[in-house]
């Protein structure tokens, strides 16, 4: 029996659900997920292996109008990585109508031969099903594309369909990876992740997208304890105030929430510790993107 495995680029526009798509494809949460937009900022990995297939998935950051330095490499990350794959996925919201940015997005796939696959996510967020047929004709008008498949990555409707239809674009190619794994990003990534989630969903609008966690040391201490130390770092002294919270009340909510998520996945015990610290403007600081690991050759 043939064989087939690939790389598969998932792309959009910011907060159309591509985390929440990667998750369900791959089966397991590897990437965070949050109803704020650019809320991924690396390419990140998931891995999907069957009997017969083995996809590799990339959530690129969301391509939006750059802000700041760290807007442009995520930007340039996600144009980068279409000429990288096998396959194109772009995931619009079929509850809303055709972008700008997404005709913006279409432009550029005029300059790549992969093939494309138009992901219609949130259909359960509409009240008429039919109006699917709609959005269809609305991104045929902007260019053909080469399969049309309505989902729910939140429901995980229709998400198997779309994994299907992946897989018979894909070439022939070995297992790149063990068929346990589902990502190739380390444990101290996944761990920076998980508290950023948890910042991004306490704070609101108070802290916004100017915090970066850095995982500063692990350490296995017994057979099922891990230890970690981590800086969440923001751009001003009054975003720290909030971070902490009275009597540190709010960094206590995001290490318990984030060692309970934690703890789930990697089956031990987790001991965080969680510190805060101001790094003025750095969003646009290249030192200190590369100190972050944000470098535009990825």
């Amino acid at each position: 029996m043939t064989y087939k495995s690939g790389f598969v680029a998932l792309i959009g526009r910011p907060n159309v659900g591509k985390s929440t798509l990667l998750n369900a494809l791959v089966g397991q949460k590897v990437a965070i997920m949050s109803n704020r937009p650019q809320t991924t900022r690396n390419r990140i990995r998931g891995v999907r292996t069957t009997e017969t297939s083995q996809m590799i998935f990339i959530d690129t950051p969301g391509i939006h109008k750059p802000k700041h330095r760290l807007g442009e490499y995520m930007v340039d990350i996600a144009l980068k990585t279409l000429n990288e794959v096998d396959v194109i996925v772009l995931v619009v919201d079929a509850s809303s109508y055709v972008h700008p940015t997404e005709i913006e997005i279409v432009k550029q796939l005029e300059r790549v031969r992969t093939p494309v696959a138009l992901a219609l996510n949130k259909v359960d967020a509409l009240e008429d099903r039919a109006l699917v047929l709609k959005r269809i004709e609305e991104y045929q008008a902007l260019r053909p594309f080469d399969e049309y498949v309505p989902i729910s990555a939140l429901r995980g409707e229709q998400v198997d369909l779309l994994a299907e239809v992946i897989e018979k674009r894909l070439p022939e190619g070995p297992r790149y990876y063990p068929d346990d794994m589902i990502t190739d990003q380390p444990e101290s990534f996944i761990v920076s992740e998980i508290v950023r989630e948890k910042v991004l969903m306490l704070t609101r609008d108070e802290v916004p997208h100017s915090v970066m966690v850095a995982v500063e040391h692990m350490e296995r201490r017994s057979s099922d304890t891990l230890y970690v130390s981590a800086v969440i770092y923001t751009e001003r002294e009054s975003q720290k105030a909030i971070l902490i919270g009275k009597q540190g009340q709010m960094l206590k909510r995001v290490g318990e929430m984030a060692r309970h998520e934690l703890e789930a996945l990697f089956g031990n015990r987790i001991y965080l510790e969680l510190w805060v610290k101001v790094k003025r403007d750095w969003r646009n600081k290249p030192a200190l993107l590369h100190q972050f690991g944000f470098d535009r050759d990825g």
